[in-house]
């Protein structure tokens, strides 16, 4: 079975880390100095590296695998599993300056597990080093926190995710057309996981080694971009019927609601960026195909359109509501029929 992509190229030094700069610069910063703190706190969302960041601290450190130990909090979260940890941390290390301990989900930490931790925190070994790892930070205690030197991770934009898979396309022998990258860097979320994870099921899927963005959309089950700008078309003409009934093919389509309102977002603010932002046409060609920016070139000449900045926050309200309506497309139907004011 071949390696999964997202660990096969997961960054092995700090110079290998996308997005993630302002982090990456005060870590390295520290570590010339000297200053290496006894307990960091990483926190972020899914997929943007705090696990691989840790890792690369812990080497840059020059500890070894054998003085590395990474524990998943959500399937060691009690305290007898901190009890058995606050036993260990009093050993010394192998062979390394230091032993480190890299706790995962954190926050599904028990609380008594929490307060068997907090008294370790307190008064650490001086050869032991923590780095937790949580994509809840709020579910942390305060007295948790404040023992950490805290690092907020951000997600990824949609510029690097495509970068960063257009170079794992490359290093499998694999070319992505730029439509085909920009569209797997929509669908992966913020997340390099799961940005490299559909890059992994397009090229296992893939009969040959170009990628097109028609193969990323029937292998990735994303919605097909005529869908989307069916429900654009739609708009321009007025066709409130005409948009409903393209939501209507999404939804037997088993379209995920949410990704369906983020390609709609997505083409209606290039429209309103090619209309006004004219500098920009050559990188919003990039992220289209041809038959796909003509059409966007042209809605964003007609005048008085109802491709505007009101349609795009209405979407930005429906894509907001997605996630909580008990019917999913209903906030989207919501907003057709707004934007068109047919709701008498």
């Amino acid at each position: 079975m071949s390696e999964v992509l997202y660990r096969k190229y997961r960054p092995k030094g700090f110079k290998d880390v996308l997005g993630q700069e302002h982090i990456i610069d005060a870590l390295t910063g520290a570590l010339k100095q000297g200053n290496i703190a006894h307990a960091y706190l990483f926190s972020g969302s899914r997929g943007t590296g705090k696990t691989s960041i840790a890792r690369i601290l812990a080497k840059e450190i020059k500890t070894s695998a054998n003085d590395l130990h990474e524990i998943d909090a959500a399937s060691n979260r009690g305290i007898d599993d901190i009890r058995e940890l606050r036993e260990a941390v009093t050993v010394l290390p192998f062979e390394s300056p230091y032993k480190v301990y890299i706790i995962d989900e954190a926050h599904m930490l028990t609380k008594e597990a929490f307060n068997a931790l907090l008294k370790t925190l307190e008064e650490p070994p001086a050869h032991v080093i923590f780095v937790l790892a949580t994509t809840e930070i709020e579910k942390l205690p305060e007295t948790i926190i404040s023992r950490c030197q805290t690092f907020t991770f951000k997600k990824p934009s949609q510029k690097i995710l495509k970068t960063a898979v257009e170079a794992t396309a490359k290093a499998e022998g694999f070319t992505l057309e730029p439509a085909a990258a920009d569209l797997i860097a929509i669908l992966g979320d913020g997340s390099f996981r799961d940005a490299q994870g559909i890059l992994q099921k397009i090229i296992y899927s893939s009969p040959d080694k170009k990628v097109g963005v028609s193969e990323v959309e029937k292998i990735a089950g994303a919605p097909r971009g005529a869908l989307v700008n069916d429900i654009i078309s739609a708009i321009q003409s007025g066709e409130l019927e005409k948009g409903l009934s393209a939501v209507n093919t999404a939804v037997e389509g088993n379209i995920d609601m949410k990704m369906f309102l983020k390609m709609i977002l997505h083409k209606v603010r290039s429209v309103i960026l090619l209309r006004y932002a004219h500098d920009m046409e050559g990188i919003i060609k990039k992220q289209f195909g041809s038959e796909d920016f003509e059409f966007l070139k042209k809605l964003s000449g007609v005048e008085k359109s109802k491709i505007n900045s009101n349609t795009l926050n209405e979407f930005l309200i429906a894509y907001d509501a997605t996630g909580r309506s008990y019917i999913p497309q209903l906030p989207l139907e919501l907003a057709l029929i707004k934007i068109l004011k047919q709701d008498k």
